[in-house]
């Protein structure tokens, strides 16, 4: 169990900095221009997690998300692996800003508010659960690459640019910085991450159960015969 949660600790605390670093480095080299600044932080994020579920999924699972953890993990896990992720997001942060000659810690003032960003933000996280839940049963060496691939999609096609992961946005809440969100903004999105995530399980669940034999349709028959 401590390895499970060092590399818990550790994929999130990575997983933040990355989100915070290239947000801050992104914003410095755009001169001002947002879409520049957010694809590098798309970039870099997708990058980081394809590279840190290849290498630590066979340690922890590599959920990095309290969501994930929570619906793919037994109860007595749950507090010890949210607990290394919420250290291991704010210490990413920490990370970022030490690269970056800032304040360890700095309260973001950015404001990430209103129905559409909640609804975007359940929608990321409906999304990543079904992916990995379906990945997981049709393609599992495929995961990372799908992960990473949603995360990078839901950046640009949701209003919030996806967090998608409680640990994560708490972290960013104590960076003044691209990535940051203020800490009065958390708690919806939080909760909007609960319900999406809960959702997206569920569907992948009900579309993963076997179908009794005589309501198999002729494109399960062949495939079985195949």
């Amino acid at each position: 169990m401590r390895r499970i949660l060092a590399a818990e600790a550790l994929g999130t605390g990575l997983l933040v900095a990355t989100v915070v670093g290239s947000g801050i480095m992104g914003q410095r080299l755009a001169g001002g221009n947002i879409a520049i600044a957010l694809l590098a932080n798309t970039l870099a994020t997708g990058a980081a997690l394809y590279v840190l579920i290849t290498l630590l999924a066979p340690v922890s699972g590599a959920h990095f998300n309290p969501v994930v953890s929570a619906l793919l993990t037994p109860r007595r896990e749950w507090l010890p692996r949210m607990t290394a992720q919420g250290a291991g997001g704010v210490g990413g942060t920490v990370m970022a800003h030490l690269m970056f000659g800032l304040p360890l810690l700095s309260l973001s003032g950015k404001v990430r508010t209103g129905p559409d960003q909640w609804f975007a933000e359940a929608i990321a996280t409906f999304g990543l659960m079904l992916t990995i839940r379906l990945g997981v049963a049709h393609r599992s060496a495929s995961v990372p690459a799908l992960v990473a691939a949603w995360i990078v999609a839901a950046y640009w096609f949701t209003a919030s640019t996806s967090f998608a992961n409680p640990a994560v946005t708490i972290a960013r809440a104590l960076t003044d910085s691209f990535a940051g969100i203020r800490p009065v903004d958390v708690a919806p999105f939080i909760v909007a991450q609960i319900a999406g995530g809960v959702l997206g399980h569920r569907l992948a669940g009900w579309l993963l159960a076997p179908l009794p034999p005589s309501q198999e349709s002729p494109v399960h028959e062949s495939h079985h015969l195949a």
